[in-house]
């Protein structure tokens, strides 16, 4: 551990609050109908959409009418990117395929396009030898937007339900899907890509370049294509996919330590955002900053163990006799599988940033990570997205626990719990607790489902027995549940040696049951906080009395705190003690 490690986390902490504030702000006028400084250049085009599309913004739909247009809108993504995928052959005519790549297997394309519908962008193949430059742009980064915008205006439609005072109405979808993508996403995504190529990302689209190696005359071929544009919108939209295999640990994707922090910042900007943002919308502000207080103080928890962790080093490197002390040069501590340019520090950090959202992207590996801060990412993805989480889904998550929270203190004091003045009865706390279950029950019973089968034991690498293992397979639908969509070692559609079509099965297995996770984990949730938001919009408010428990200081901070925990703790914990526990105490890692 050195001063400079622990300068970039707290550091890291600061700038985010001082850039989530005022962006929060922002996002309160977009969302409120207020006038933006965009405006003037974007105005005509929103305009422009609405005629077109044939759209009323100011036509109200309440929660049935928000999902089935949210619905309709993902299904006709989903069809889109699954023909470009399957018919990538077919746009050689447009220059962007210099390669010729073939189209996507079935199996392989229908996971993915799950995938980058849901957020999620698990990837079973390597970006660089599989996709044209079309299907990563028209495909892949389209869905990036659409997906990231779907996640935001879920939490808005929540956050209406919420404060409305009378009637229905959640908004417009169109509006508000429209409106996401006009001025957040695509204005800041130019800012960004524009930063990145600046410090180095390429951004064309000639063909790869084939170069002799420096060592005995070797052929190397270096991949191109339009990179930086897509890493925008893969860190702002908290998507996660990387153009290249290795994602961000690939110079293209991140060149600089500056952009290793630039862009942690901005997978978490919009999240920690829409929480000051829903605290002005409620024109309650502090029950934005207990919030962000929640989401903060775990996620600084989740940090500082798994920094402290790999600078400790593994207790094989310890039984080896290794040296893993900080030295000139070098931050010490656990650097395998890990950039130098980053140290221990930047790779801790940006772990957990990603794992705390739906981002996913990593410039490490992860399964090369010690048993305890291996352990890290797994309980960040076993909170289910309440740690900021991704674009939207994090805030809409986090407020199913605040209710679920305000219902336990009630009960307490023995009277009917509110919040903001709207009781919470018996109706709202059983879609509460169905929204929440629905994650942990798709990657339990996912696992479970691959370990009892052997189709889904030839999907675990040929090295991966043991506690590794079911780490791997635990790790993948965590992850793919929670929309994550980082990897733990090789549980990849991966062949074992000798498997003969039991091989070709498991990568069946994986593409299928993993596709089928993506879809139930992100939409069940979605249809019971809509319902959530349309129960609770009908509601009268009520006055604060006495009695009303405030939701709003220290004392709430920690119940929600405990409540998350808890829930966690119950449902994922006898599941890490066979993976990733046992390995951190017993150094184990393949038997």
């Amino acid at each position: 551990m050195t001063f400079y490690g622990w300068a970039t986390i707290f550091g890291f902490v600061i700038l985010l609050t001082l850039l989530a504030l005022p962006f929060g702000r922002y996002m309160a006028v977009v969302y409120s109908g207020g006038r933006t400084w965009l405006d003037p250049v974007l105005g005509p085009v929103e305009r422009l959409l609405y005629r077109i599309m044939r759209v009323d913004a100011g036509e109200g739909q309440n929660w049935k009418q928000y999902a089935k247009s949210l619905i309709l809108f993902s299904l006709v993504g989903w069809l889109l990117l699954y023909f470009i995928l399957r018919t990538q052959t077919l746009w050689d005519f447009t220059g962007l395929n210099p390669l010729h790549y073939h189209s996507m297997p079935w199996n392989v394309t229908f996971n993915t396009t799950s995938s980058f519908l849901t957020n999620t962008n698990w990837q079973y193949y390597g970006g660089e030898t599989t996709l044209s430059y079309f299907s990563q742009m028209a495909g892949l980064t389209v869905q990036n937007f659409a997906s990231a915008a779907v996640g935001i205006c879920v939490a808005i439609a929540l956050i209406r339900g919420i404060v409305g005072r009378s009637g229905k109405s959640l908004g417009n979808f169109w509006s508000d899907v429209i409106r996401t993508c006009l001025y957040i996403l695509l204005p800041f995504s130019i800012l960004i890509a524009l930063v990145l190529i600046f410090q180095g990302s390429i951004q064309n689209f000639t063909t790869y370049l084939h170069v002799s190696g420096l060592t005995s005359g070797g052929a190397q071929t270096i991949a191109m294509g339009p990179v930086a544009s897509q890493e925008a919108i893969k860190m702002l939209g908290t998507n996660g996919g990387g153009f290249f295999n290795v994602n961000s640990a690939h110079p293209f994707e991140n060149p600089t330590g500056f952009t290793n922090l630039f862009e942690m910042l901005v997978v978490l900007v919009i999240p920690a955002g829409l929480v000051f943002c829903y605290g002005r919308i409620c024109e309650r502000p502090r029950q934005g900053y207990a919030i962000y207080a929640t989401m903060m103080l775990m996620f600084l928890g989740a940090v500082i163990v798994c920094y402290v962790a790999e600078a400790h080093g593994s207790p094989a490197q310890h039984a080896a006799g290794l040296h893993t002390g900080v030295i000139h040069g070098s931050s010490g501590g656990n650097l395998e599988g890990k950039e130098q340019r980053f140290g221990i520090a930047g790779s801790a950090l940006f772990d957990v940033v990603t794992t705390v959202t739906s981002c996913g992207a990593v410039n490490s590996a992860i399964e090369s990570f010690t048993g305890i801060g291996g352990a890290v990412p797994f309980a960040n993805l076993s909170a289910s997205e309440v740690i900021f989480g991704g674009v939207g889904t994090g805030l809409y998550s986090i407020l199913l626990y605040v209710l679920l929270a305000v219902f336990l203190g009630g009960l307490m004091v023995g009277r009917t719990p509110e919040y903001l003045g709207k009781k919470i009865e018996a109706r709202e706390i059983k879609l509460v607790v169905l929204g929440l279950l629905l994650t942990p029950l798709a990657a339990l019973f996912s696992t479970a489902l691959a370990i009892a089968g052997r189709a889904g034991r030839a999907s675990i690498s040929a090295v991966g027995s043991g506690p590794q293992g079911f780490s791997e397979t635990l790790y993948a639908y965590l992850s793919q549940a929670n929309n994550n969509g980082s990897a733990f070692a090789d549980y990849t559609g991966f062949i074992q040696p000798n498997a003969g079509n039991l091989g070709s099965h498991g990568v069946t297995f994986a593409d299928l049951v993993g596709g089928f996770t993506m879809l139930f984990a992100r939409y069940g949730p979605i249809l019971f906080a809509l319902a959530i938001a349309g129960s609770l919009a009908g509601k009268r408010i009520s006055p604060p009395g006495l009695g009303t428990m405030r939701t709003d200081n220290a004392t709430f901070v920690v119940l929600l705190i405990g409540v998350i925990v808890l829930v966690g703790a119950l449902t994922f914990f006898p599941a890490l003690l066979l993976g990733p526990i046992v390995q951190g105490l017993t150094g184990h890692l393949y038997s």
